[in-house]
């Protein structure tokens, strides 16, 4: 084992539209916490533009400059290097990935190291490579949503819709298919995205303009169930009207949905918020993975050094990029 080295170089948000790849420390992990050596990272990109634009995350939250080191970087992967006293089912030299974001003001991924704690990773095959696996915590997000449409009602053999095909849509559509969906439509309004996800499993893509699919819950153009992925109302109310079971919510909501009374009846779409982040979800992505049945690097544009932060932000903010990896030691 290479010998652990006393400083390391970290990210910080220093101002909107500012960061520093900065020396720092190497960090001691605490008792039930392991030192991990970070291989890739890869971006959470709404989180990444917002903070880079001086915007909170989610709304009525707090921002304060400079940001938290690391953050908001908590897709990761990378190797053991040392590990508390009170770890016990992680060893040194074990590859693992960050499956949940913790949400405390803690040092995040984008550096060369990082502490986390034991129980918020997850042990991965060592052949993974990062590009396959660094988003496996935007995964078990997604699947939150599906164990959401599971408790509602059975969703082999259902057809299904998903809006807004970044990131977590092009996860969905697979996950969607991993659960037995018998047919998937894919909505976006960009065309090289849709093709995508038509590479990904999508039966059917739609651009999302109401003369491109006009509003029925009834006839056969309709799906059982939909995902929203985009927190923008007028989506969620397109999907509404064109779902005859569910819609589940994915995407941040930042507006007031609209529920008419005619979608009560015939019988009625039920509006599903979100669930709780846990390890079953992130469990059931990783088996995706490793079955072959969610391919996470083509969320994957480019790999770019970290130093290249913001070149890779502005690939997301104009959309030539669907998520970016950062590997810090280039």
């Amino acid at each position: 084992m290479t010998a652990i080295p006393q400083t390391m170089k970290q990210l910080v948000i220093a101002a909107p539209g500012q960061v520093e790849w900065q020396d720092a420390p190497v960090p001691t992990p605490r008792p039930d916490e392991v030192l991990i050596r970070v291989s890739g990272v890869s971006t959470c990109p709404h989180w990444d533009i917002h903070i880079t634009e001086g915007k909170p995350m989610f709304p009525g939250q707090d921002l304060k400059y400079p940001y938290v080191p690391g953050q908001p970087g908590h897709e990761a992967v990378g190797m053991v290097v040392a590990k508390g006293e009170a770890v016990q089912n992680l060893d040194v030299g074990q590859s693992v990935a960050a499956w949940r974001d913790t949400g405390e003001a803690r040092q995040g991924f984008y550096a060369q190291f990082n502490v986390f704690r034991e129980v918020d990773l997850l042990p991965i095959s060592e052949d993974l490579e990062p590009i396959r696996i660094a988003s496996l915590e935007l995964a078990m997000c997604v699947e939150v949503s599906f164990q959401q449409l599971h408790a509602f009602t059975a969703m082999k053999g259902k057809s299904i819709a998903v809006a807004g095909l970044g990131p977590a849509g092009l996860v969905a559509i697979q996950l969607a298919r991993y659960h037995g969906a018998v047919a998937v439509v894919g909505i976006d309004p960009v065309a090289e995205r849709r093709e995508l996800a038509r590479q990904l499993g999508a039966s059917d893509v739609r651009s999302g303009a109401a003369e491109d699919w006009p509003a029925s819950r009834t006839d056969e153009n309709a799906v059982d169930l939909a995902i929203d992925c985009t927190g923008l109302a007028p989506v969620v109310e397109f999907l509404l009207h064109r779902t005859r079971e569910a819609v589940v919510l994915f995407g941040v909501v930042r507006q007031d949905i609209r529920y008419n009374g005619n979608l009560m009846w015939g019988p009625g779409v039920s509006l599903l918020g979100y669930g709780d982040h846990n390890r079953a979800a992130a469990n059931t992505a990783y088996a995706a993975v490793e079955a072959d049945a969610l391919d996470l690097s083509t969320l994957i544009t480019t790999t770019l050094p970290m130093s290249d932060y913001l070149s890779g932000v502005e690939q997301l903010r104009q959309k030539r990029a669907i998520k970016v990896l950062f590997d810090p030691w280039i």
